[in-house]
């Protein structure tokens, strides 16, 4: 099998494994700290969101993006891990961040329910907000994976 032929088996296989979908090319970034994040755009990638993974990887996400700034709330049912959650505004500014979200064991599950209208919500693994010292006001950019310099 010749080397470039191996090389994008491997990199497919990484990818099942891992449960990266190869359509979310977009990277949230705070300051120098960034994510490789799915989109969840539409109401059915939303209520799916994270549920049934078994992990995240440290420099992935998933951003949920609504078609206005209102008040939205969210739950860790069917979730396998802790997450750090964080509601922006239309300006991409972070209005709530709900820190080591543990999953939901038993019902009724807990919702977080920010009282800060968002228009999109940003969910990494838990302590990463801590370790990047992000705090309510810090702004979000969105670009394009492929614009990212190496």
């Amino acid at each position: 099998m010749p080397e470039s032929v191996s090389r994008i088996f491997i990199f497919i296989f990484v990818l099942f494994l891992t449960g990266c979908s190869t359509s979310g090319n977009s990277l949230a970034c705070f300051k120098d700290k960034c994510f490789y994040v799915e989109i969840a755009k539409n109401n059915k990638e939303r209520l799916r969101g994270l549920m049934y993974r078994q992990t995240l990887p440290k420099n992935k996400g998933m951003l949920f993006i609504f078609e206005e700034e209102d008040f939205y709330p969210f739950w860790m049912k069917n979730v396998s891990f802790p997450l750090d959650i964080i509601w922006l505004n239309t300006d991409k500014e972070a209005v709530f961040i709900s820190k080591n979200t543990p999953p939901c064991k038993k019902e009724p599950c807990q919702v977080i329910e920010p009282g800060e209208k968002a228009r999109y919500v940003l969910e990494i693994n838990a302590g990463m907000s801590d370790k990047m010292g992000l705090s309510v006001g810090d702004k979000l950019s969105l670009k394009n994976a492929s614009d990212r310099q190496p």
